[in-house]
């Protein structure tokens, strides 16, 4: 029986959230959060958030994102870089993902290419390319 144990990992869903874009909400420019967040609505521009970040199902990003952990019900349209990332069914993601750790759930969306490592170090700011704009295509036959 240990006298010190280790104290169990919150799943990022149950943190609390202590900056929050709320549904309806547009953003042009760059954010930076320094503990957990949630996006629902629109930002354009880069997002950096030092602890946590919460992509919500009706919020989108289009830009390059840095974070430690990560889970997308919504749509990013840029570059991700995170020790863990989750992409649940209702996620898109569109560009290169660095993460030590990746879950995707059946029926989510991803296009782009992918590094994973085992390394223990933080994500870092400069390590994604910057992020251009693209016009997206989609048909329907």
């Amino acid at each position: 029986m240990a006298l010190f144990s280790k104290k169990e990992k919150v799943a990022l869903d149950l943190q609390s959230i202590s900056t929050l874009i709320s549904e309806g909400s547009v953003f042009d420019g760059n954010l930076k959060a320094p503990a957990y967040t949630r996006i629902d609505g629109q930002i354009t521009g880069d997002v950096t958030v030092d602890e946590g970040l919460i992509l919500g199902e009706k919020g989108s990003v289009l830009g390059n994102i840095i974070t430690k952990e990560m889970v997308v019900y919504g749509t990013v349209n840029g570059n991700i870089q995170t020790n863990t990332l989750e992409i649940k069914a209702t996620g898109k993601v569109t560009g290169e993902i660095l993460t030590q750790t990746l879950t995707v759930e059946n029926g989510a969306v991803y296009n782009g290419s992918l590094s994973m490592s085992q390394t223990n170090k933080p994500a870092q700011a400069n390590k994604l390319p910057r992020h251009e704009q693209k016009v997206l295509e989609a048909s329907i036959d």
